[in-house]
């Protein structure tokens, strides 16, 4: 009997310690699949967040619970961290705060952040982030504060989070958002001590907010009126919007057109005088070398290979329940149908100059003129009409390489470089971007001393 009843407690000893271990186990996979979408970290912060691991509890950044069996806090912020948001982070099913605030984090945010129904904080605030908002993020019941301010967010503001009933914070503004506010109904609202609304009957949308203290929607393109119930607000929170107010601090009627509902493209308050007010969407991030492609696709071909099929290995059972909904971020794969579709803004190289592969071959003599090169991109040396000499960098990823992920970060170096006006950056004077035969380049003005470009990508210019 006694060995019996030893055995029983060995049984159930053994079955919490291998779930406690298949937990955490998870929660390493999770977060190494986010490392290896990071393709710039100048600060090194995580240099020490190794795979191999059995716990994630002693990285930089990583705040395990008291007794070290899961993750309940994660925070890089402010750290210049670039790269993208996997939606392995929804297997981090425990995590109480994501806070990676103030890094150049580009693509959408994964609706597999909606699984976290833990999650109190979610600060995604002074990056780059775009496409919608998930209304998965209406799942999140138990969320305090979500700050997305400072983004290239598009989209309408999603009903969904009036789920919310206990966010006290909502920060949205700086983004480009458009549509209306969501809330209304038929609830009678009453104004209660702390000044917020109070609903007497069925209420929508964000109205459906009992404990919003704070938020913050202004310089977006919302159209439409203030709902009621967040008239207790700061007149201010909404400036810089598309709103039926007689607002001089609401954009101009020139700047608002495009997002206003087709029956009436006039201005709401045509009749007042708005003064227009400037997009103020960049974000003062920290400083940070620019990243080589070297450096992205050695993280491609060599960690993700070592580290993460060793942890793929030890919990394939749990990751084959996710198999459906989770892709490794930087796949390579010959099939389309295996790469994970990604959000690009179709304005963001609007304006700029494409070249044709044709033009660019003729210039630079059939690609013969090279000039330097890295082991996945050629620098090529060429005259175009008109007689102005030009520099070619030529990327050498095989099209069945070049994920969704790979397209946006080539489309926001291109805009980035557009934007940069310095004599020892190198002027941009445009791109290549063709499928047939598969083609992404960058095309400079040529300075014969080379530029800060090329001396980061090739060492010393020609």
């Amino acid at each position: 009997m006694g060995i019996t009843w030893f055995m029983v407690q060995f049984a159930i000893f053994g079955a919490v310690t291998m779930t406690c271990y298949a937990y955490v186990t998870n929660e390493v996979f999770a977060l190494t699949a986010f490392k290896e979408a990071i393709y710039d970290d100048p600060y090194l912060v995580l240099a020490n967040w190794n795979g191999l691991d059995p716990t994630p509890c002693q990285w930089s950044g990583v705040f395990c619970s008291g007794a070290e069996d899961h993750v309940v806090r994660l925070n890089i912020s402010g750290l210049s961290l670039k790269g993208f948001l996997v939606p392995q982070l929804g297997l981090l099913t425990n995590l109480q705060e994501l806070l990676l605030h103030g890094n150049c984090l580009i693509g959408t945010i994964p609706k597999e952040i909606g699984l976290l129904k833990k999650l109190r904080v979610l600060d995604l605030g002074a990056n780059k982030l775009t496409g919608p908002i998930p209304h998965e993020l209406g799942n999140l019941t138990s969320m305090l504060k979500i700050n997305l301010q400072s983004n290239g967010l598009t989209g309408t503001l999603p009903a969904q989070l009036g789920n919310l009933k206990s966010l006290q914070e909502l920060h949205l503004d700086r983004n480009r958002l458009q549509g209306t506010v969501p809330g209304g109904g038929t609830a009678d609202f009453s104004s209660n001590l702390h000044g917020m609304y109070a609903s007497n009957g069925s209420a929508k949308g964000l109205c459906r907010l009992p404990q919003l203290k704070v938020a913050d929607f202004s310089f977006n393109f919302l159209v439409g009126i203030i709902p009621k119930c967040l008239q207790y607000l700061p007149r201010s929170v909404f400036q810089g919007n598309c709103l039926d107010e007689k607002d001089p601090k609401q954009r101009s009627t020139a700047k608002c057109g495009a997002f206003w509902p087709a029956k009436s493209r006039s201005s709401p308050t045509e009749s007042s005088k708005d003064k227009p007010l400037a997009m103020d969407n960049d974000v003062n991030h920290p400083k940070a070398s620019k990243p080589s492609w070297l450096l992205a696709l050695e993280i491609v071909t060599g960690t993700m290979v070592g580290a993460l099929i060793c942890i793929a290995v030890l919990t394939a059972l749990k990751i084959f329940k996710y198999k459906s909904s989770i892709i490794i971020p930087w796949k390579k794969s010959g099939s389309n149908k295996d790469c994970l579709d990604v959000y690009i803004d179709s304005e963001m190289l609007k304006g700029i100059l494409k070249f044709s592969r044709e033009e660019l071959e003729v210039a630079c003599e059939e690609f013969s003129n090279v000039i330097g090169s890295s082991s996945e991109s050629m620098l090529y040396k060429g005259i175009i009409k008109g007689g102005s000499e030009i520099a070619v960098i030529s990327f050498c990823i095989k099209e069945e390489q070049w994920t969704g992920y790979h397209e946006l970060y080539f489309q926001t170096e291109v805009a980035d470089l557009a934007r940069l006006d310095h004599e020892n950056t190198g002027k941009l004077l445009g791109y290549c971007r063709e499928t047939y035969p598969f083609t992404r380049m960058l095309v400079f003005e040529y300075a014969s001393n080379g530029t800060l470009y090329e001396y980061l990508h090739y060492g010393e210019g020609s």
